[in-house]
């Protein structure tokens, strides 16, 4: 068996925290192309564009994306002259598929993103996520700010924001889901049962269109891959909200109306949280999906934020 393999899995153990490597990378042009990324023992399969002498912006994806749903980011970014990055994250690459829950901890996640930056050769970088891509952000942000350029969290509201919405408002019934996730074996038996059909009608039910839900699920189909995905809730639990603190980096937090997950209440508290620049965006009448559904008006945001234009204030807008 190779390094990493186990005869129980098709990856083995790996819960160690990450050693960077350099990785021979291609995509030095606009044009976006296909790579692997080496952290440690771990290969991430990553998109990749845009000049390498540009300052470098990491896409992390959520549940149950990949790299995939940044397709219009990546080429606009690259385009504006960044050098831009999306891996499919831990559990989502086959070469990145520890077997256990603890090595799924958001400590680990973030060590990936910060070893996917450093295989590049940049120690400072501007971070982009969504959903739980977010959440690492706002930990990378918290635990690494010297790194951490700027942050933009799409949908994910800051941990604590969440926290306090969830005592007092209708995010408990949003975040039901979330207990179930992180029962044993049961989630992606009942979620990859028929070849995915129950969570493919939940991705669609809730704005994701057939095409990206087919896309996403080809790659949980693979073995052991939905139950790594999962694996995150598990591994984190309300330990992470009081693990991340306060934000220094500027910040750009873009939130929707339609987000089936998280609430208002949530996202108009999470500017408290932040002591760095801070502005705040609601996309109206766009559902959790922001990256797929709405790429046009998150790029100019972001192209906005990246290039350190000047933020607004802190509280809700009219909407």
């Amino acid at each position: 068996m190779g390094a990493g393999d186990s005869g129980d899995g098709p990856f083995g153990e790996n819960a160690g925290r990450a050693a960077y490597r350099y990785s021979s990378v291609t995509g030095a042009g606009t044009d976006i192309v296909s790579t692997v990324v080496d952290v440690g023992p771990l290969r991430f399969d990553a998109l990749i564009g845009g000049p390498p002498s540009g300052e470098l912006v990491v896409l992390l994806h959520g549940f149950p994306q990949t790299s995939a749903s940044w397709s219009a980011q990546l080429s606009t970014l690259a385009t504006a002259g960044y050098r831009v990055v999306a891996p499919d994250q831990r559990g989502y690459s086959p070469g990145a598929r520890p077997d256990d829950v603890a090595s799924y901890r958001i400590e680990y996640l973030v060590d990936d993103a910060l070893g996917v930056a450093s295989a590049l050769g940049h120690d400072r970088f501007h971070l982009v996520g969504h959903d739980w891509g977010g959440a690492i952000g706002w930990a990378a942000a918290s635990w690494h700010p010297g790194r951490v350029r700027s942050l933009t969290a799409v949908s994910t509201p800051h941990p604590r924001a969440l926290a306090r919405a969830l005592a007092g408002s209708l995010q408990a019934v949003r975040s039901a889901y979330i207990p179930f996730f992180q029962l044993p074996w049961l989630p992606e038996t009942v979620l990859g049962a028929r070849g995915g059909a129950v969570l493919r009608r939940l991705l669609v039910a809730t704005g994701l269109s057939v095409e990206r839900a087919d896309r996403y699920l080809e790659t949980l189909g693979l073995p052991g891959a939905l139950r790594a995905a999962i694996n995150w809730y598990r591994a984190n639990g309300p330990g992470l909200v009081a693990a991340i603190g306060r934000i220094r980096s500027r910040t750009l937090y873009v939130w929707s109306s339609r987000d089936f997950a998280l609430g208002k209440k949530a996202a108009t508290g999470t500017g408290r949280y932040v002591d760095g620049p801070f502005r705040f965006e609601v996309l109206d009448g766009v559902s959790h999906w922001v990256p797929e559904e709405c790429p046009d008006e998150l790029d100019r945001l972001l192209l906005e934020h990246l290039a350190g234009g000047a933020p607004n204030p802190s509280t809700a807008p009219t909407w």
